[in-house]
């Protein structure tokens, strides 16, 4: 006895979309664009699918349900590409979208709270979407502009041009406020000339052999910030005797073998008005802001004490 041969199952459309709980216009929609094509047609001309067509029709849903288009489909189903590299790349696409989402729903809370106009909010979006390496361009166009053609300490300008606003890839409405502002400030005309005004002076000291990081380093940190900033918390006028005494402390912690003098006090006076402004030193909260690092201690209002002490006081006490 010859047993017969086995025939493959066939499906129709209809029977198809039934059995993939798909519509027959969405089967048909596959089997037009060549992810599902026809294994069998009727001699009248209708379509017939096998079990592999279920197959691929199944896994056409799947692979569309995660985002990869018809033509990505096609070539995974016909194993012209496997499915782990298009995974692998499809992930990196997803990562920058979600990326992108974040930085969007980060502008969105800002612009919330800024009750932003419209001009504003199309600008933070332009600086929000900046890549890290666009960032770094406008530091770094910056730095050329304010210390080129100047006598810099290489170490302080290799140390400034290191520090780079990286703002995270989920930020907060506080850190893209902070790179806005940051940008802003940076691209600003008067800021840029005062920067390069407080270089002069300091390639200037240089020029002249002094000591510019120890002693600023010295002068700000410890004596201005600890004696100076204690005397403004308290509420002493610049121009009181208790400030005089003051002013000793400062002038005689920085002056090192120096004698006292109404000369060296406005030099002083003079040194701490060329190195502190406001405006600097909200450039380095902002890049903290933006960076996650501690909060800057605020210098400039004892440092401008310090000036107004100075200027109030120019004659050493007997």
């Amino acid at each position: 006895m010859v047993m017969g041969v086995n025939r493959p199952t066939y499906f129709t459309i209809g029977e198809l979309a039934r059995r993939s709980g798909l519509s027959v216009r969405t089967v048909r929609f596959y089997s037009d664009a060549g992810v599902v094509p026809p294994s069998e047609r009727t001699d009248a001309g209708y379509r017939l699918y096998d079990a592999e067509g279920l197959a691929r029709l199944e896994a056409a849903r799947t692979l569309r349900d995660l985002g990869f288009d018809l033509d990505t489909v096609r070539r995974i189903l016909d194993r012209k590409v496997t499915l782990a590299e298009v995974v692998t790349l499809h992930t990196e696409a997803l990562d920058a979208q979600i990326r992108i989402l974040r930085l969007r729903r980060a502008v969105m809370r800002a612009v919330a709270k800024r009750r932003s106009t419209l001009e504003e909010i199309e600008l933070m979006n332009k600086l929000a979407k900046l890549s890290e390496e666009e960032r770094n361009r406008i530091l770094s166009e910056f730095y050329d502009e304010t210390f080129g053609g100047l006598d810099i300490d290489p170490d302080f300008e290799r140390r400034m041009r290191s520090v780079t606003p990286d703002l995270p890839d989920d930020p907060t409405p506080e850190q893209v406020e902070a790179w806005i502002e940051l940008a802003e400030l940076v691209q600003d005309g008067e800021f840029r000339q005062r920067v390069r005004h407080m270089a002069e002076a300091h390639s200037a000291i240089r020029q002249a052999g002094e000591e510019v990081m120890a002693e600023w380093a010295k002068g700000i940190e410890q004596v201005v910030f600890e004696r100076a900033g204690a005397a403004l918390a308290a509420g002493v006028d610049p121009e009181s005797p208790e400030a005089a005494a003051v002013v000793t402390q400062i002038v005689d912690a920085m002056r090192g073998d120096e004698p006292d003098t109404p000369e060296l006090r406005a030099a002083r006076a003079e040194r701490f008005a060329q190195g502190s402004d406001a405006r600097v030193e909200r450039y380095w909260q902002l890049l903290g802001v933006i960076n996650g690092w501690p909060p800057f201690p605020a210098l400039t209002p004892a440092a401008g004490w310090t000036i107004a002490a100075l200027q109030a006081h120019p004659n050493p006490e007997p």
